[in-house]
């Protein structure tokens, strides 16, 4: 079901929120972004998909925190793999300021992002779970950056993690993408509610593996960052990870260790003894610029 949508929807076009919601994205919203950015050209076309499946709890505000970033060149894509719950009827109401949207049996949450991200038409691109959020502003920012660095492929930032109530419970720095690293070693800190990259660069590399169940994200983000440069976004968290007992990082351990093993067949090359103790060791050194970030954060308040 698809529309066009040009307006940025503001508190007072979306449907009222329920009277107990209070806060981002019910009662506040982002402030609109000029049409044109500060050097005059237009922003960057950003693209952004939710693959859902029976999250009436949470998508709606999801959907909210998505449509709210006053971002004047918004495309939003909803895929929703059929939902008996409530669900259908949250997408309804918030239709007018899809640009597309489906309710229908998929191939889960793999295949319901590879669906939507063939309908993408904007320059970068990023899914924001059903059961997540954006932060706000953080598309505007996202906007900029990318428009700053042509050159750039893909870009992650730090995100929040929530309960089940959207209460922040600790943020997750973002670590500057290293694909060799994560290739090699399975280990990365580029969560994915917080990463953005190029539609080209995303249909140069094959797009999202249909076959992977839960690794889906980090399989796409090291043959991202390995097809052209990749940078950390400073600042903020973008988004929030939220944290319930319904989650898939909550209840799909086994399929998480098979996946994870299936890409460490995929992407490690024969290591010695030195090699990898070698690899673990850089990778310590790697964190400490989060580590540096978090102490400097506390103890300050500074961003970077």
């Amino acid at each position: 079901m698809a529309t066009i949508i040009q307006a940025m929807p503001t508190l007072t076009d979306l449907p009222p929120p329920p009277p107990e919601r209070r806060g981002w994205p019910w009662t506040e919203a982002t402030p609109p972004a000029s049409p044109l950015m500060t050097d005059g050209r237009p922003w960057l076309r950003i693209t952004v998909v939710t693959p859902s499946y029976q999250q009436d709890q949470y998508l709606e505000e999801a959907i909210r925190s998505v449509l709210l970033q006053g971002y004047p060149n918004l495309e939003y894509i909803v895929m929703d793999g059929g939902s008996r719950d409530g669900s259908v009827e949250i997408i309804r109401r918030y239709a007018p300021w899809l640009s597309y949207w489906q309710s229908q049996p998929d191939g889960g949450q793999s295949a319901a992002l590879a669906d939507g991200f063939a309908l993408a038409t904007g320059e970068i691109l990023a899914w924001i779970n059903s059961d997540d959020r954006l932060q706000p502003g953080a598309l505007q920012r996202v906007g900029r950056f990318f428009a700053e660095r042509p050159w750039l492929a893909f870009a992650s930032g730090d995100v929040n993690f929530i309960d089940a109530n959207g209460q922040i419970i600790s943020r997750i720095f973002a670590l500057p993408p290293n694909a060799t690293l994560t290739a090699l070693l399975g280990v990365h800190r580029w969560p994915q509610q917080g990463c953005f990259w190029r539609r080209h660069v995303y249909e140069q590399v094959g797009g999202v593996d249909r076959s992977l169940r839960f690794c889906m994200d980090r399989d796409l983000f090291i043959r991202l960052s390995a097809a052209g440069p990749a940078r950390r976004l400073p600042g903020p968290p973008l988004g929030d990870f939220r944290l319930h007992e319904e989650a898939k990082t909550a209840t799909w351990q086994t399929v998480w260790q098979r996946e994870h093993a299936l890409l460490q067949r995929r992407y490690r090359q024969p290591l010695t003894t030195h090699q990898y103790a070698g690899l673990r060791v850089l990778w310590w050194i790697w964190q400490k610029h989060a580590s540096l970030r978090n102490r400097l954060h506390r103890a300050y308040g500074f961003e970077f």
